[in-house]
């Protein structure tokens, strides 16, 4: 069983440089517009009331800017799709965006954000867990 899982991470791993090496291209798409959650955040929760935050280390010790507000340590999979996609910048954040740049494309994604109300409210759970195992 854990041969099988093996064989299918190298399998992802050449197949994601394969196309990371060979697939190339002029811009397809004149913007783009993210939804989501922590997966797809590129910064939405830095200036939010929220526990949910990612702009301090080690998040983004990987990252050339160093931590932004991804819940990564390196590139988001929305950042792999819009370099893909050729787009020379990464997707901004709706928080760090106004005016026109708004019709360049923008991230509304946010780390716990969810459908129902039950989605974010494992991350206040886990919060005073962490506090209280760790004291």
């Amino acid at each position: 069983m854990a041969m099988a899982c093996e064989r299918k991470k190298i399998l992802w791993l050449v197949l994601h440089l394969l196309m990371v090496v060979f697939v190339k291209g002029a811009p397809q798409v004149p913007c783009l517009f993210i939804f989501g959650d922590s997966l797809s955040d590129s910064g939405n929760n830095n200036d939010l009331a929220t526990v949910a935050k990612a702009n301090f280390k080690p998040y983004g010790i990987d990252f050339p800017f160093g931590p932004t507000g991804r819940f990564t340590n390196g590139l988001t999979t929305i950042d792999i799709i819009s370099q893909q996609l050729g787009f020379e910048e990464f997707i901004p954040p709706f928080a760090n965006t106004s005016g026109y740049d708004i019709l360049k494309g923008v991230n509304y994604a946010s780390g716990a954000a969810g459908i129902l109300v039950e989605s974010g409210s494992h991350t206040i759970i886990n919060f005073f867990s962490f506090i209280i195992s760790s004291t």
